[in-house]
């Protein structure tokens, strides 16, 4: 998709999500017997290294996905520094799926890790990152940036978050009781 084509999406799903009094974008965690199976995906990390999501299986994970050139997804993205670095001994793992390629109409891996490789080190996004090849985008079926999946130890989404801005009180409510289920 390109870039126009998400702001067209975006503009009239932020004006929905935030509304005229500044609501914050809450999500309700599913019930365990109401959750689905999160799509699979292979993506490469910065390294390179092939990560799949399956990787984490046994952990909660934050599932963010996002663009450099994405408006609501900078202006949320200091929440998800903030959980990594909260959380980051308690088994949660945080993973952004940069999505440039597709919001930027890119045209490969390289011209995506040239945009955000950078930007990963000027916002200190010190949690796993990987670059999405259009796999993710159509498994999550993502039709709106940025997206947050909350999914559980068992590799069920919990919870959905679309558009922004993500309420943090609600996200790490949602994260606290992810953590404590067994």
């Amino acid at each position: 998709m390109t870039k126009v084509t998400w702001c067209s999406i975006l503009l009239p799903a932020i004006v929905a999500l935030v509304g005229p009094q500044g609501q914050k974008n809450q999500a309700r965690l599913r019930d365990v017997q109401d959750r689905s199976v999160s799509p699979s995906f292979r993506l490469a990390d910065t390294s390179g290294k092939s990560v799949r999501l399956s990787d984490f299986r046994g952990k909660p994970v934050v599932l963010n996905f996002w663009a450099t050139e994405c408006g609501g997804c900078r202006q949320e993205l200091p929440t998800f520094v903030a959980l990594s670095r909260a959380y980051n001994d308690t088994g949660l793992t945080v993973v952004g799926v940069s999505m440039d390629i597709s919001y930027e109409d890119l045209k490969n891996a390289d011209e995506g890790w040239a945009r955000v490789k950078p930007f990963i080190a000027a916002h200190g996004m010190k949690y796993q990152i990987v670059l999405d090849d259009g796999s993710a985008e159509k498994a999550f079926d993502v039709t709106a940036l940025p997206a947050t999946y909350l999914v559980d130890r068992s590799g069920r989404i919990a919870a959905t978050y679309i558009g922004v801005v993500v309420d943090p009180a609600n996200l790490e409510a949602n994260i606290k009781t992810l953590l404590a289920e067994r």
